[in-house]
């Protein structure tokens, strides 16, 4: 199959990452692109790549939440070797399809571990591909200058575009990158990128119940026991809760929330209608991530959400603050959250008014247009 497309995804804790370049290759399939997804980590659970090429490398993790080592495909720090195996992989792919667009998710505002085979890659496509960078709304804060100026410095090097999943309105990139003005010719903001439904419900969703979910499920245990426990202590009794976990969470946990769930609460896996539940649902209680948050907003339903923000993560938390301020969410801080006050929070939340977006949502149908341009010689 000739590639329009080729796109480099490389996830290393979470899914979110993942379940947006599934949704933007399931929107470049709808506008008639053929792409070749580039997958650096495992498969995850519920990401559709639609009709994509999925080539695998050998994949890498994070070791923590501090992403203090990668790992490789079997639990392994990865050494020189390794690296340089996958780089000779990735480069040959490129070789084989040398596609018209070489689309990176988020590399050089992250992944910067992964320099070793990117660099290269992007010496090879230079002259050769469009070459553009896809990245979500808000950037985990670097507070070292010369590293802001070594990413704004690769990306008037190598790249044509840089796709902004989000919209300025809400939060530009100068609010979490401060070199944007340097590279502010090649930035394109596509709004964000919200699942696409298509009519794929079955209605059988229960009505008013209170929805917890912590994406991939990789950091939410906490959530999940206090919400539990939050529960077992009568807060919003008179709804039934539901709560799904993430694939990543370790199964001995959701075993054990399964077991310990009282009358009235269900523990499951993540389903794959997610949106739908929220659409019936009397409070969304969920940790931050951008797919979820657009989710629930998108669906219409109360929020209260607990970014997580350990280590140097700050994103989820800017990101729920902004939301906050345009009244659409509430939120409550992780490092201060109890039973007691995740119950008190809730019940403020579904009491509120209810808010109304008025930002765009239109990034995987932009994107796709964008794109599409650049694959046809033109300018997105």
């Amino acid at each position: 199959m000739t590639t329009d497309v080729l796109f480099y995804v490389q996830h290393l804790l979470g899914v979110g990452h993942v379940k947006r370049a599934a949704t933007l290759c399931r929107g470049f399939e709808r506008a008639g692109l053929r792409v070749t997804v580039v997958l650096g980590g495992p498969l995850v659970d519920l990401a559709d790549f639609g009709g994509a090429e999925i080539v695998q490398l050998p994949t890498a993790r994070a070791a923590d939440t501090e992403f203090s080592a990668i790992l490789d495909e079997h639990g392994e720090p990865i050494d020189d070797t390794w690296r340089a195996g996958r780089r000779e992989r990735l480069l040959a792919i490129y070789e084989r399809t040398r596609p018209p667009v070489l689309l990176i998710e988020l590399f050089p505002f992250g992944r910067r571990q992964f320099r070793f085979e990117l660099l290269p890659l992007l010496e090879a496509a230079h002259g050769c591909s469009q070459i553009a960078c896809s990245v979500r709304d808000i950037l985990v804060a670097k507070n070292k200058r010369e590293r802001n100026r070594e990413v704004a410095d690769t990306v008037n090097r190598y790249f044509d575009r840089v796709f902004v999943h989000g919209d300025p309105s809400v939060v530009p990139l100068d609010a979490t990158f401060p070199e944007t003005e340097s590279i502010r010719q090649r930035i394109a903001y596509t709004g964000y990128v919200a699942e696409r439904d298509d009519g794929g419900s079955d209605g059988s969703a229960v009505t008013g119940e209170i929805i917890v979910s912590t994406g991939g499920g990789a950091v939410g245990e906490n959530l999940m026991r206090t919400a539990m426990a939050a529960r077992q202590a009568g807060w919003l009794a008179e709804c039934p809760w539901r709560m799904l976990a993430g694939g990543n969470l370790d199964p001995t946990v959701f075993d054990d929330l399964r077991e310990q769930s009282p009358n009235g609460v269900t523990v499951e896996r993540a389903r794959p209608d997610f949106r739908e539940l929220l659409a019936n649902a009397a409070l969304s209680i969920s940790q931050g991530g951008y797919n979820t948050v657009i989710d629930v907003l998108a669906a219409g339903c109360p929020a209260l959400v607990v970014p997580f923000a350990d280590g140097s993560e700050s994103e989820q938390t800017h990101r729920a603050r902004e939301f906050e301020r345009h009244g659409l969410l509430h939120v409550l801080d992780e490092a201060v959250m109890t039973p007691e006050r995740l119950g008190r929070a809730a019940e403020a939340a579904i009491a509120a008014p209810p808010g109304a977006y008025d930002f765009d949502m239109s990034g995987a149908e932009t994107t796709a247009r964008m794109v599409a341009e650049l694959v046809h010689g033109g300018e997105a």
